[in-house]
């Protein structure tokens, strides 16, 4: 079950819970069309059907297509719980406008549709998004893999996510899954540990209208768990057969799973199962963990629903040129913004998903034995994550801050604290310890949570996302030893703080033992924490819209920096031999944060010449961002030397205004239009108005009427544009663009392709950062490309490309099969065969094309052409698989 969650449902409802990604419906009915406005050819289609489902329930939907005869992939948004269809009706045109066909619907018991809700039930809900995929199949839009089965995805979140896995388990005919902040086992959810969550169920039901609007045998489960206040057996059972865990073996499609950090529903061991679960059954599996959750905080709903988007575009529309992102990714908070107050976000990622376990490290804790109370009517109780309230303010995600609105009174606890940590300490899965408990009653539940205390001690404590593990100890009257599994958190713990080991009686939001009873607890080994990310990645540095949003505040610090920096050292003489070379790197290295011996960047050489489209290559993880930050003046390096236009680079040097860029994203100011961030940022940098160029940069955009409208109604794809014509403001000599076509449908993907190759004939370089290789090869004249940190190789894309050992020779006409077998038999040749232009020869180690032109033309074959028969992405794999 899902609550609306606050930012991944869209802008438009704010009180709507989030119900992200996909889903639609079924079945019979007349439908009228209506045109959906839009700003962006092409406009949408919206067909509203009531269907009929059967069994007497009736589920309200509406079908969202664009004008065309081509069949193409579809879509089924599901929305979260106590929402309806009209929470995704954004991202449903979004995805309608991007070539698919997608459907939408409320849940039984929601919106328009009738019926009970069921918590999706196998015969209820599940067996509805079957129905609905019969009506997809018969519908000529839809592409189909055979009769009756049409190529469709799911997605959705929180309810809705989970009706998605549901699916995909139940019915074969789901070809891929994007599902955010759900659960896999809803009996683990709402009864971990077998202690009832007794707050956020009792939110399920009042949001839902009640408990009459559920099927009577939930209903009566529910009635019953929370007078006893403990789950029992047949509760658990209904719910784990409710839950995606039940079919998880039979789940063998792609699935993007998007949870979130601050989520006390839903937490992130749901989506580890769950993971775990899918990959098992040999499915490709993406783990993405949000800031926000179902206690609040940013949903990050913009960068989710383009992810979502790609994800779709990889497996259903079978486009393997998309990146679909990191196999791992997870948000960190860096700090909040610089008026608004907004919390600064930054991703880190891994090529490999670490699970909840990850490399760990031990941390000693000490305390004595200690001895402490269960209130009678287990009264006052504790406070940890405040459920229902996120929305209001995302009370979890301040932890990230240093805020802590956590509470244990005294006299009903136990608390084990950590010596001071001596370095920064980054914590990604769930921390262990092993305590001995022992109680006056036969079983004790405890709530175990893990602190971080900075140099305020108590008073100066957080809890990382508001998270408490609730622990039941069966047989502790004669004392047990228990294994604490401690909430699933991406914490950094600051140098000087220490990690505290809290053991508590009660919690606002569980239900705990009436009876008075005394528990005594005490340490029986370490604590052990897991460090996946902690020491791997290039340094944050600073987000991306700090750099290209300076306005005001940007123009103060830029002046700061000028005059009120103590400098240590007399900038570099310019070197009048280069002053016609955009870009010389000499030497250039950067190490990691706090190692000696290990390099983001290392021994870095290369140089580009007026009029060249540069490709800078390389794996995650090679260096790429690490160097355009240096070449940004972003940060600085260790070693070596960085010059423009002759000029060496540091912070602020006046050789950067003639460098535009664009570097992992840009922000802006969402409540401005398009046109007006554009003229604020001209004017921060204070050069003249006309300078700016900004109708051609405009141009580039070609964000039409859009340009007008606040930034915060943009897609991602929107975005992308806006913030390139941004860089490319005043024309800049050297423009460097990082991954400029993500969000970028083709047609668009074209255009910028054409841009940068005329920007570059102009005379000016352009530099560019990208995944999508095919794109390079099309764009780029010349290619660096790295790995580990280091140059691989460096030269013309002709050169890198046509160093491979396959040769496509053209001829004016057909050869012949015992021609080709001749050919085959030749010396140095490994083999040959016919292609549509001619013929594919591959040679061995003793092979050249000198001798092996001159044998076909002794063999009379008519040789149109001969050369390279190997894309970059074959050359690219080639060297970065040697250089390994």
């Amino acid at each position: 079950m899902d609550l609306r969650l606050p930012a991944l449902r869209g802008l438009r409802r704010p009180r709507r819970l989030l119900a992200a990604a996909a889903a639609v419906v079924v079945v019979a009915g007349a439908g009228t069309w209506t045109a959906v406005a839009a700003d962006d050819p092409p406009a949408v289609r919206r067909a509203d059907r009531v269907m009929d489902m059967g069994d007497g329930v009736r589920i309200d939907t509406s079908y969202f297509t664009t004008a065309g005869s081509e069949r193409r992939p579809a879509v089924l948004l599901a929305h979260g719980f106590g929402g309806s269809k009209n929470d995704v009706r954004q991202q449903a045109q979004d995805l309608a406008r991007d070539g698919y066909a997608v459907l939408t619907w409320s849940a039984r018991g929601f919106g328009k549709s009738t019926g009970k809700v069921g918590l999706n039930d196998p015969a209820g809900e599940v067996a509805d998004v079957s129905r609905l995929l019969d009506w997809l199949a018969k519908q000529p839009q839809v592409e189909l893999d055979k009769a009756g089965d049409p190529r469709v995805g799911m997605a959705g979140g929180s309810y809705g996510g989970a009706v998605s896995l549901l699916a995909a388990g139940h019915d074969d005919r789901v070809d891929a899954i994007a599902s955010a902040i759900t659960y896999w086992n809803l009996s683990d959810a709402l009864f971990p540990d077998g202690v009832f969550k007794k707050l956020w169920a009792g939110i399920f039901v009042n949001s839902a209208g009640g408990c009459d609007k559920f099927e009577t045998r939930i209903c009566e489960m529910y009635e019953r768990v929370a007078e006893s206040g403990t789950p029992d057996a047949p509760a658990e059972r209904m719910l784990q057969e409710r839950s995606p865990s039940a079919v998880g073996d039979r789940i063998k499609v792609p699935t993007l799973l998007m949870q979130g950090q601050t989520d006390s529903l839903f937490p992130l061991d749901q989506a580890d199962a769950a993971a775990k679960a899918i990959r098992a059954g040999g499915a490709p599996v993406d783990v993405d963990w949000i800031a926000g959750g179902h206690d609040g905080g940013d949903m990050e709903t913009g960068r989710i629903q383009e992810r979502v988007r790609t994800w779709f575009d990889r497996y259903l529309k079978d486009d393997k040129a998309t990146d679909t992102g990191p196999a791992f990714r997870v948000t960190r908070t860096l700090g909040t913004g610089s008026g608004d107050g907004e919390p600064r976000l930054s991703g880190v990622s891994a090529d490999k998903y670490p699970g909840l376990e990850g490399d760990r490290r031990s941390i000693a804790l000490t305390g004595r034995e200690q001895s402490f109370q269960n209130p009678a009517g287990a009264s006052p109780p504790a406070v940890s994550a405040l459920p229902g309230l996120g929305s209001a303010g995302g009370l979890s995600q301040l932890s990230s801050l240093g805020i802590g609105v956590s509470l244990d009174f005294p006299g009903q606890f136990a608390a084990f604290e950590s010596a001071p940590v001596r370095e920064d300490l980054q914590i990604t899965g769930s921390p262990k310890a092993t305590v001995q408990v022992k109680s006056t009653s036969e079983d004790a539940v405890l709530f175990a949570k893990l602190y971080d205390v900075g140099p305020g001690g108590q008073a100066s404590q957080v809890l990382p996302s508001q998270l408490v593990e609730p622990v039941r100890v069966e047989g502790a009257k004669a004392g047990k030893d228990v294994t604490l599994t401690l909430p699933a958190i991406d914490h950094e713990i600051d140098d000087g703080h220490r990690l505290r080991l809290v053991l508590a009686s009660t919690d606002l939001g569980y239900a705990s033992p009436t009876a008075p009873a005394t528990y005594t607890v005490s340490l029986k080994g370490d604590l052990s924490v897991p460090t996946p990310l902690g020491d791997t990645n290039t340094p944050t540095g600073l987000p991306a819209w700090v750099w290209w949003l300076p306005l005001a505040g940007g123009v103060i610090a830029l002046a700061l920096l000028a005059t009120g920096r103590r400098r240590t050292a007399a900038p570099a003489a310019p070197d009048p031999a280069l002053a016609e070379v955009p870009l010389q790197i000499t030497d250039l290295s950067k190490r990691y944060a706090k190692s000696a011996d290990r390099y983001a960047v290392k021994d870095l050489s290369f140089r580009v010449e007026k009029g060249q489209v540069l490709g800078l290559l390389g794996p995650n993880g090679a260096g790429k961002t690490t160097t355009l930050r240096m070449l940004m003046g972003l940060i600085k390096p260790d070693g070596g030397e960085i010059r423009v236009f002759g000029h060496a680079i540091a912070p602020g040097a006046p050789v950067l205004s003639r460098v535009g860029a664009f570097v992992e994203g840009a922000g802006f100011l969402p409540h401005l239009s398009g046109r007006a961030n554009l003229e604020l940022y001209w004017q921060a940098t204070g050069r003249p108005p006309q300078d700016a160029h900004l109708d051609e940069a405009l141009e580039i955009a070609g964000l039409g009427d859009a340009l007008a409208r606040a930034v915060r109604t943009y897609s991602q794809g929107m975005r992308q544009r806006l913030a390139i014509a941004q860089a490319m403001l005043g024309l800049p000599d050297l423009l460097i663009l990082d991954e400029p076509t993500n969000g970028l449908d083709p047609p668009q993907i074209r255009e910028m392709r054409e841009v940068m190759i005329r920007y570059a004939a102009a005379g000016r370089t352009v530099i560019v950062s990208s995944h999508l290789l095919a794109e390079v090869e099309q764009t780029c004249t010349h290619l660096v490309v790295m790995d580990h940190g280091q140059l691989v190789q460096a030269g013309p894309v002709g050169e890198i490309v046509g160093s491979g050992d396959t040769l496509l020779v053209g001829t004016t006409e057909p050869v012949d099969e015992p021609v080709v077998e001749k050919i085959a038999a030749l010396p140095g040749v490994a083999s040959a065969v016919r292609a549509d232009a001619g013929l594919v020869v591959r040679l061995d180690a003793d092979g050249s094309a000198r001798r092996l032109v001159a044998e076909l033309v002794r063999l009379e074959v008519p040789v149109e052409s001969v050369g390279p028969h190997r894309r970059l992405e074959d050359a690219f794999l080639t060297l970065i698989g040697d250089s390994a």
